[in-house]
Formats: C-alpha cells, sequence, structure tokens
C-alpha cells in the first residue's frame, strides 16, 4: 500500500512538471518576436513593469522560467536593468496565481471532467497546426491538462499518506518552523518548480496531514528555492545577467525573512484559531500577502538597488572579449537569438573600428594595446561562432537560416581588420620617415581617406546600412591607392627610392588597402543581418 501511494507521489510531481514545461515551452514559443515587442511596451513605466511581470507569470504559470527569459532579455540588450527589476517584482506577484488555481479549482472541481478533454484538445491543434501559432497554444492547453491531472494524484496520494507520515506533529516552535522553510527551500531546488513545491503544500494542507503555519513556511521556503534557478542559470554567464539574478535574490531573501518573522510570532495563534476556515484559501492567500508585503517594501527602494547592482559584478566586463549580449537563455527564441548575436557583433565592429583608425593614423600611445585588443576581439569572435552554432541546431525559419552564415561572414571580416590593424606597428617607420617627401604626402592623405571611410561604415543600432556611401569611398580609395603606387615604381626605377625602401612602402600601403576592404565589406553586408522585410538593399561586388 505504501508503495503505491508513494507512486501516485511521484507520478503525480511527475506529471505536474510535465504539465508545467509543456506549458511555459508552448506559451514561449507561440509568442516569438511578439513576446520582445511586449515586454518593451509593457515595462515603459515601472507600474506598467510590474503589472506586466504579473500577467506574463499568471499565463506562463511559470515564475522561473519568466525570471529566467528576463536575465535572456536583459542580455541581449531588449531591456534594461531597472525594467527587469519591476518585471522580476510582479512575477514574484505573478506565480501566486498557480496558487488560487489550485485552491478554487483545483480541490473543488471534477479534474477529469476538463483535464482531459483539454489534454485532448491541444494535442489536435499541436497535431494539425504544423508549425502556426495554434500547435505552440495546443502544446500550452495540453499542459495545462496534466497540470490539473498531476494535482489530482498528489491529492489522491497525500489523503492516503498522512496515516504513515505524522506530519501534524510537526513543531510550531522557531526551530520547526525554520526546518519547514528549508524543505521548502529543498524541495523546489529538486524540482526546479516553485509551483510544484506550492502544490505539494496544499495538497498536505488539503488532507490536514500539516498545520498551517507548519505549511506556511513551506510556502515561504519554495518561495526562496526560486532563487536557486536564477542563480544556476548565471552560472559563467555575463555581469547583466548576475545582476538581475541577484535582484530576484534580495528580494526573496528580503521577504523571505519577514515571513518567517511573522510565522514565528503567529504560529500559535494561527494553529489554534483558524482551523474553521478553508485552510487551502487562508494559504493561497498568505502566499499573495507575503509577496505584496515584498513588493511594498522593496518599491521605494527600486532606485537604491539599482545603483547598488550597477556597481556589481564588473570584473567580466573589463576584458572587451567577455560577451555582454550572447545568453542561453533565449536560444529557445531563434528570432532573439540573432537579436543577440546581432547586437555582440556590433561591440566587435566598434573594436575594430577603433583599432583600424588608430593603427593607420600610426597612433604610437595606442601600439601596444593593439595587440591585446586584438586578442579580445579574435576572444569575442569565437564566442559568436559558438553561438551561431547552438542557434542553427534549433528549429529555424528560412529567413534565420540565412541569417547566420552571414554572421559568420562578418566575423571573418572583422577578426581580419583585428589581425591586419596588430601588425601595422611594423611599417610605421617607412610610412612617417619615408626619404621622398611627396609619395609621403601622398600616403599620408591615403591614410586619412581610409579614417573617413571607416568613419562612413560605422554600424548605427537601428541603421540598416546599404554600403552605398562606403562603395563611393572605396573606388576613390582604390583610386589613388594605384595612383602611390606608379609614383613608387616609377621612383624606384629613376632611382629616386631605395629598392628595399620601395618594397617596404608597397608592403604597407597593401596593407592599409586589405584593411580598407574588409571594412568596407563588413559594412556591405551589415544588413544581411537583417529581416529581409526591413532591409535596405546592398550594393552587389
Amino acid at each position: 500500500m505504501m508503495l503505491g501511494l508513494l507512486g501516485d507521489l511521484a507520478g503525480g510531481i511527475g506529471l505536474f512538471l510535465l504539465g508545467m514545461h509543456l506549458m511555459t515551452t508552448g506559451m514561449q514559443q507561440a509568442a516569438g518576436q511578439g513576446l520582445k515587442k511586449a515586454l518593451q511596451a509593457a515595462t515603459e513605466s515601472p507600474l506598467r513593469g510590474l503589472a506586466s511581470g504579473i500577467l506574463i507569470t499568471a499565463i506562463v504559470q511559470s515564475s522561473s522560467a519568466v525570471t529566467v527569459a528576463t536575465i535572456g532579455f536583459v542580455n541581449a540588450g531588449l531591456l534594461k536593468l531597472r525594467q527587469s527589476i519591476t518585471l522580476i517584482y510582479g512575477c514574484n506577484i505573478g506565480t501566486t496565481i498557480t496558487g488560487w488555481l489550485i485552491a478554487l479549482i483545483g480541490f473543488k472541481v471534477n479534474i477529469s471532467a476538463f483535464a482531459l478533454p483539454m489534454v485532448a484538445i491541444g494535442m489536435f491543434l499541436k497535431l494539425t497546426g504544423g508549425e502556426r501559432k495554434s500547435s505552440h497554444f495546443g502544446m500550452a492547453i495540453a499542459g495545462f491538462g496534466l497540470f490539473f491531472i498531476g494535482l489530482d494524484y498528489l491529492k489522491n496520494a497525500f489523503d492516503g499518506l498522512d496515516s504513515y507520515l505524522p506530519l501534524d506533529q510537526m513543531s510550531n516552535s522557531a526551530t520547526g518552523l525554520i526546518m519547514c522553510v528549508l524543505a521548502g527551500f529543498f524541495l523546489t531546488l529538486l524540482m526546479q518548480s516553485s509551483s510544484a513545491a506550492m502544490a505539494i503544500t496544499l495538497s498536505l494542507t488539503a488532507a490536514g496531514s500539516i498545520p498551517i503555519a507548519s505549511a506556511g513556511a513551506l510556502v515561504i521556503g519554495a518561495n526562496l528555492g526560486t532563487t536557486s534557478t536564477a542563480m544556476l542559470s548565471v552560472i559563467g554567464a555575463t555581469s547583466n545577467a548576475k545582476r538581475i539574478a541577484a535582484a530576484h535574490v534580495i528580494f526573496n531573501l528580503i521577504t523571505g525573512f519577514i515571513g518567517v518573522i511573522l510565522l514565528v510570532l503567529l504560529a500559535g495563534i494561527i494553529n489554534s484559531d483558524l482551523n474553521n476556515l478553508n485552510l487551502v484559501i487562508l494559504l493561497a492567500g498568505f502566499h499573495t500577502l507575503f509577496n505584496l508585503i515584498g513588493v511594498a517594501a522593496l518599491w521605494p527602494l527600486t532606485d537604491h538597488l539599482e545603483r547598488f547592482l550597477n556597481k556589481r559584478f564588473c570584473s567580466q566586463e573589463e576584458s572587451f572579449g567577455q560577451p555582454r549580449f550572447l545568453d542561453k537563455t533565449i536560444l529557445s527564441s531563434p528570432a532573439l537569438a540573432v537579436e543577440a548575436m546581432k547586437s555582440e557583433l556590433s561591440r566587435v565592429s566598434v573594436l575594430t573600428a577603433k583599432m583600424a583608425k588608430a593603427a593607420i593614423s600610426a597612433e604610437t600611445s595606442e601600439t601596444s594595446k593593439l595587440a591585446a585588443l586584438m586578442n579580445s576581439a579574435q576572444q569575442l569572435n569565437d564566442k559568436i561562432g559558438e553561438y551561431n552554432q547552438k542557434i542553427a541546431q534549433r528549429n529555424l525559419t528560412q529567413e534565420i537560416s540565412e541569417i547566420l552564415p552571414s554572421a559568420m561572414r562578418l566575423t571573418r571580416y572583422y577578426s581580419e581588420i583585428a589581425r591586419l590593424s596588430a601588425l601595422m606597428p611594423k611599417y610605421y617607420d617607412v610610412l612617417e620617415q619615408g626619404s621622398n617627401r611627396s609619395i609621403r604626402e601622398l600616403i599620408h592623405d591615403y591614410q586619412q581617406s581610409t579614417i573617413e571611410l571607416i568613419d562612413s561604415c560605422e554600424i548605427k543600432d537601428n541603421v540598416y546600412m546599404s554600403g552605398m556611401e562606403s562603395r563611393t569611398l572605396i573606388k576613390q580609395l582604390e583610386n589613388k591607392y594605384q595612383n602611390i603606387k606608379s609614383h613608387i615604381l616609377e621612383s624606384n626605377i629613376a632611382g629616386k627610392l631605395d629598392p628595399q625602401e620601395s618594397i617596404l612602402l608597397l608592403d604597407a600601403l597593401s596593407h592599409i588597402h586589405r584593411l580598407s576592404e574588409q571594412v568596407e565589406k563588413a559594412a556591405r553586408f551589415w544588413s544581411s543581418l537583417t529581416p529581409m522585410q526591413s532591409r535596405d538593399s546592398v550594393i552587389n561586388p
């Protein structure tokens, strides 16, 4: 008998978690690119950020999933830190909707009467929807049905389990309540779902297997347990990811501490005077109240929290080679992952443009930095390449499939710009101290024109470059390049220029020429990272 109950318990938890996973995945995939626009519009003010956090979490039914997604959006540059903090506040209120669903529906309605039809309807939409949004919504609906079927198994398992485990004898002392908090934390840590821990707690309460104060402590522990998901998701991640994860941890620690103090003070009264009430609804209400108190306590301190976090976790950003936007949590949405990669490529563009201008200007103060900057650029390009491969492993549209090779082409151009820039210092002497004054002046003019080309190729946010201006400049540079080459060769034949110096000058010019070509190609192909419907025309080579 005991084994049968444990089997029902384990199976119920498994079905519950599977339902949660299907709901979350289905809603994320159905939202797609629209999720980005919705989040940006919904977080234009702190109050709207709070409201959107509540709504999105209530729909997705997983605060952990929304928190991890928020971390990904911050890394991708789609959300600011302040926006994401208020969104996290809303997530913690939105996750309480799960408790209300369980309390008001799960224990009062014949679950099989609606859960199994939902699974059937959801799978019908999944099988007939193909790649349309209806397919993803179908998966979410099926997951919602499995969610309640798992809850039904949990409820039945705990109805019989209390005779084997005397949970109602749990102590109401401070030590006992703290042990329940730890139990809730580890339960959430193991299952990576505070909703599952909440369902177990409510099932125990409905079966009369646990005192209400102890159940409240389990709820606090489950709330604290959600921080484990955020902390695990930012292992080895970027500074922005760590900041928002830290905000999530700080919020839950402060509210958890307040909740524990309240339970310790009121445990005796709660257990003795409230037993005639609907304890399941009371517990769901406590979960909501507890999170509302947390938001009310931290809301006036949000600006201070933001400033505090901005001063922390800066070590990785000291090296340019560490990515700021590439985040594994948004790989499930390839369109957003491509935008993150595009933002990272923009950073590489800025770095290599700075290197190229410093190298061509023969700025000796920058000479020692060029090699280190080249290593950073190469390191970042490697990270982009790896991220590109991870995106390619997803289920992609044809449009995104065409963008990925273009991104790799750009990393190749930027790598070559960085390499050529780092090699330029070996030509400084011959460029600045050449014996022929007229050739030095022509070279100086050529260098200035190359810098103008680099400036014209600057990548700016939300600008899809057609390459028209840079294409015109590269043609002018080509004429100047051929003209200087002719002067050097003629001067060498006339004996006005040493043969060895001629070779070095030709090598230096070829080097600058090659550098300018790579810069122009990178600018010309930048628009290929933009979806076709938004893309400017590209000038073919």
